[in-house]
C-alpha cells in the first residue's frame, strides 16, 4: 500500500467525489480513479459506494479512512523533523 494512493484515497473521502478531489489535489479524475481502483483491488473490497457520481464510504472504507488518515499524519510529521534537522 503506497502512501500516495492513501492520499487520493483520503482526498476522496472528504470531498465525495473524485473529480472534486482531483480539483482540490490538482491532479485528474483519472489518477484518483485508479488509485483508489488500485486499493480496492489489493485490499479486496469496496471502499467506496458510487451513486451519481457522488461517493459514500463502505464500512471497510471507513475503517481505511480513519487509519489512513492517522499513517498520512505519521508520515508528514516525520518528513518535517527530518527536514528541520538541515
Amino acid at each position: 500500500m503506497e502512501l500516495e494512493k492513501l492520499r487520493l484515497f483520503v482526498a476522496a473521502a472528504e470531498h465525495r467525489g473524485f473529480s472534486p478531489a482531483a480539483r482540490a489535489l490538482y491532479t485528474s479524475h483519472s489518477t484518483i480513479s485508479r488509485a483508489v481502483s488500485a486499493l480496492e483491488n489489493e485490499l479486496g473490497v469496496e471502499l467506496f459506494w458510487r451513486e451519481h457520481k457522488v461517493l459514500t464510504l463502505t464500512q471497510a472504507g471507513e475503517l481505511l479512512y480513519e487509519d489512513a488518515k492517522s499513517i498520512i499524519s505519521l508520515a508528514d510529521s516525520a518528513i518535517e523533523k527530518i527536514k528541520g534537522l538541515s
